[in-house]
């Protein structure tokens, strides 16, 4: 498995490469160098499109989690998890439960924990909206680890706002379109919304 999506990571690189007319960087330098190059300009660029509409707008379209959505998005693409459809769903896994603890501990209006610190409520809102995630999207087999996070994000009080969810998977949304657009221009079949399974002995073939 790790050698497949290594194979997977260097086609989307040098995919992207020739799709530049900048093969030639691919023959001069190491591929670990390159890509990683590649993970630092992606990464900045990506992040930056989504914070500058944050900026433009006001709202809260960048959010500490969407940074490790990127890593996974444009680092291992092909990976269960990095498909939209565990992508959205995961996000709105673990935002749903961070506002739901929210509201069954009573701090629906309270203040965020960076201001008041961690109480007894806060700390089972916390418990309560992590737990709950893991469940949901190993029960809907929609697992995107980040989506953790975003459950902590809100169950701290850091977006306490309900009408937030939207401008959330707004922010979800637009990394997934910048993620289908480069995957596709490196030639990789990144899905419009869940990947195919593997066929049979693949993942016993990938481990020999």
């Amino acid at each position: 498995m790790g050698n497949r999506n290594e194979r997977r990571r260097w086609q989307l690189v040098s995919g992207v490469l020739q799709t530049l007319h900048l093969e030639r960087l691919a023959n001069r330098y190491s591929h670990r160098s390159v890509v990683a190059c590649f993970s630092f300009i992606n990464g900045t660029i990506s992040i930056a499109l989504i914070a500058f509409v944050a900026l433009v707008t006001q709202q809260a379209f960048i959010f500490p989690s969407l940074g490790a959505t990127a890593f996974i998005l444009f680092h291992a693409p092909m990976a269960s998890a990095a498909s939209p459809r565990n992508t959205f769903c995961g996000h709105l896994v673990g935002a749903l439960m961070g506002y739901a603890s929210l509201h069954l501990f009573g701090l629906a209006h309270a203040p965020s924990a960076i201001f008041t610190g961690v109480d007894l409520p806060r700390v089972a809102a916390a418990a309560m909206s992590l737990g709950t995630t893991g469940f949901l999207m190993v029960w809907l087999r929609v697992p995107h680890p980040p989506a953790g996070a975003t459950a902590l994000i809100v169950s701290l009080g850091l977006m306490p706002d309900f009408h937030q969810l939207p401008i959330v998977l707004a922010g979800v949304t637009l990394l997934l379109l910048q993620a289908f657009t480069l995957n596709r221009l490196a030639g990789l079949r990144y899905p419009l919304w869940r990947h195919a399974p593997d066929p049979p002995g693949a993942t016993a073939t990938a481990g020999q």
